[in-house]
């Protein structure tokens, strides 16, 4: 609203004495002393994590209301601390209801590896271990038939020659898909131990 400048000046001066309008006040600085260096790796290590625990449970159609425990495996000293002073936000944000800074057991788990670390879940109670292997497994051959039965038609030299380019490039962008999908899908089953 154009009164509202008018109003910020007379709240300026009235909350004390001032040396000039505000309109004429110089800019804060910013002190340099309170940058904490640590804090951005800090804080992408707490994002890639949350991620990864996410993505993870998502794979393995895990309820989202279910909290679960996480196991913290060949950690490094920097990481148990990161995980100890962010406990809360991870436990939050990845739905956990204990971190453990102990070797898992190796069943029934899903395991995620990082650079500094693994970290696993446990999957006993929580789903059906058996019934999620074959539907990945399901999943995951669907998908690579379809991925072969792309690359067959994309290997194909009748078909680069006869069919509209926009047709061969919906083709070769499907096979990209697929490809990734069945190895997400083989991955999946993979960290499920």
């Amino acid at each position: 609203h154009p009164v509202m400048p008018f109003i910020t000046e007379e709240l300026w001066h009235a909350l004390g004495t001032r040396d000039s309008d505000l309109i004429a006040a110089k800019w804060v600085e910013a002190d340099a002393k309170g940058i904490d260096a640590e804090a951005g790796p800090e804080i992408d290590w707490l994002i890639r994590v949350v991620s990864d625990v996410r993505a993870a449970r998502a794979e393995l159609n895990v309820p989202p209301g279910e909290k679960m425990s996480l196991f913290i495996n060949g950690y490094s000293p920097v990481v148990r601390e990161r995980a100890e002073r962010n406990g809360i936000a991870l436990s939050r944000l990845a739905r956990l209801n204990s971190i453990w800074f102990d070797p898992a057991p190796s069943e029934g788990m899903i395991f995620i590896a990082h650079e500094d670390s693994t970290y696993a879940l446990p999957l006993g109670g929580v789903i059906d271990l058996a019934a999620e292997r074959a539907r990945l497994e399901k999943a995951a051959a669907v998908a690579e038939k379809e991925r072969d039965a792309l690359a067959g038609r994309l290997g194909n030299p009748g078909f680069i020659e006869r069919a509209k380019p926009e047709a061969v490039e919906k083709a070769r962008s499907d096979l990209a898909d697929r490809t990734a999908e069945a190895e997400r899908l083989r991955a999946a089953l993979g960290r499920l131990g």
